[in-house]
């Protein structure tokens, strides 16, 4: 599990500090970890499985992808976990009731923009509501 540790973090582009500071620890802790000095307790494990999205059977055991594919349900459920985890004046929390409020007007607009801005794709293919 340590050497999966490892390859999370680097395939995240992460150091050693900015990996730690995701989950709440310091560099040593997870060179430790990753070093195999100390084991992967199962709290971290789904610590990094919230924080990072990694695939909880691939860390434990190696098998499968290390990120889970996501449908559009898995998604907006991790969002919604997400927002009700964080403080109440957090960004996600504000723009989602922001979004919660819009009129169908206001919708066709944003539609419009986010197609510009992804190069006129949208970000689940071939699921434009």
């Amino acid at each position: 599990m340590n050497e999966r540790v490892k390859e999370l973090r680097k395939s995240m582009n992460l150091t050693l500090e900015k990996f730690g500071n995701r989950l709440g620890v310091g560099k040593s802790a997870i060179f430790k970890i990753e070093s195999g000095e100390n084991s992967l307790t199962d709290q971290m494990v789904k610590l990094m499985v919230k924080e990072f999205g990694v695939n909880e059977n691939w860390l434990r055991t190696g098998e499968g992808e290390m990120f889970p594919e996501f449908d559009r349900a898995d998604a907006i459920a991790k969002l919604a976990d997400d927002i009700m985890t964080e403080v109440p004046d957090s960004f996600k929390s504000r723009l989602v009731t922001a979004l919660a409020q819009m009129t169908d007007e206001q919708w066709k607009v944003l539609e419009d923009i986010t197609y510009k801005v992804v190069g006129g794709e949208y970000p689940m293919p071939n699921q434009k509501d």
